[in-house]
């Protein structure tokens, strides 16, 4: 195994001396001035930022269809600090209406975009270089529309969403966005 050089953390090596010590972390600047600590995640989370990057740099021109599959730009305002907080997200079309999956890739937690959309379903969207204000309907597991809408989006993501759900005991929540002009 690679030895992994090591520096003081200023303020911890202050504070209780030397053996406070941290790993190292290669920055890496994306396009656009994008940060990225490789060493600390996941080349698949690594990617979806970069494809996030790509997709609101580029005004939504590139980034739409990634990998085969649509996607779009979800803005929440944030719960606790009421800051604009941005995620790309996979689709699935329903009658003018957007769903998109709450999974975080299978984790235990929910995204912390859901969290802001239960506190404020306002929303706006941004789908390829068209933007919209929304309102977002949380689809839980236990409502009937739940497994249409779940057969739709992930047949979209080519069965992803059912790994994903294998991953974790949580039911993991639908997000229908229904855009302003569109309101049923």
């Amino acid at each position: 195994m690679p030895r992994i050089p090591f520096i003081r953390g200023q303020d911890a090596a202050r504070r209780r001396g030397p053996r406070c010590l941290k790993p190292a972390l290669a920055v890496v600047t994306l396009p656009h001035g994008i940060r990225a600590y490789p060493a600390a995640m996941s080349i698949s989370s690594a990617f979806l930022r970069l494809h996030q990057a790509v997709y609101e740099r580029t005004g939504g021109r590139l980034g739409h269809r990634l990998v085969g599959v649509p996607s779009l730009i979800l803005r929440t305002t944030g719960r606790r600090t009421g800051r604009t907080r941005v995620a790309a997200l996979v689709y699935g079309s329903d009658e003018g209406r957007y769903v998109v999956v709450a999974s975080n890739g299978g984790q235990d937690q929910p995204p912390a975009w859901l969290h802001n959309v239960r506190a404020n379903p306002e929303v706006s969207i941004q789908v390829g270089r068209r933007r919209a204000a929304a309102r977002a309907r949380i689809v839980e597991a236990d409502d009937a529309d739940y497994p249409r809408l779940w057969r739709l989006v992930n047949e979209v993501n080519h069965g992803r969403y059912d790994g994903y759900q294998k991953l974790t005991a949580r039911p993991i929540a639908l997000v229908l966005l229904t855009p302003a002009a569109a309101e049923h």
